[in-house]
């Protein structure tokens, strides 16, 4: 009778780490799923901004310093190696185009433009797509880093030498800092 129950204890404990260890697993690829619909849609945002730099080129003769920060910003993210190096980059980057964008309200002929207008609106697309991939990745490595540390499956991740995701956040202060609104209708 005591071996059968110790059968039992056995089989049950095995279950467990069986079951443990296969949520870890979809948890894990469920954090590279998330990673990658960040990276397509950073590939499209890396695609668009050659496009729009070259649109405004002409009429921007005299900002050429900052479009040269845009390109060269670009190219840092597009070589950013895992999330922390990605997100920095990425941040620098967003902090170019908002300049580049506050740049565009000094050149009528610009903002009057059409393939202007409709890089600057498919480039704010895929900063919203971005933003939402972002969030879709960090609540679901939260989930994994999670699971991993919880009692007992702790034990199973790290006999298994299961690693914690890295979340994407904030690093640049400008970014932190609050927007300033002014809804006053000053001219």
């Amino acid at each position: 009778m005591e071996l059968f129950v110790i059968l039992i204890l056995v089989v049950v404990a095995g279950g467990y780490v069986i079951l443990k260890y296969n949520a870890l697993i979809t948890l894990r690829n469920q954090v590279e799923n998330g990673w990658k619909q960040i990276d397509v849609q950073l590939k499209r945002r890396h695609d668009l901004i050659p496009n729009l730099v070259n649109t405004v080129k002409g009429y921007m003769k005299f900002e050429q310093d900052t479009l040269r920060q845009v390109i060269e910003a670009r190219n840092a993210a597009i070589n950013a190696k895992g999330v922390k190096d990605a997100a920095v980059k990425e941040g620098e980057l967003s902090g170019v185009l908002t300049r580049l964008f506050a740049l565009f309200e000094n050149y009528p002929n610009l903002k009057a433009n059409q393939n202007v207008m409709q890089l600057q609106e498919e480039l704010t697309s895929t900063e919203n797509k971005v933003s939402f991939a972002r969030q879709f990745y960090n609540d679901i490595a939260m989930k994994f880093n999670i699971a991993q540390e919880v009692f007992p499956a702790n034990i199973i991740s790290n006999v298994f030498n299961f690693k914690r995701a890295e979340l994407f956040e904030v690093t640049i202060a400008e970014e932190r800092e609050v927007p300033k609104v002014d809804l006053s209708l000053k001219k």
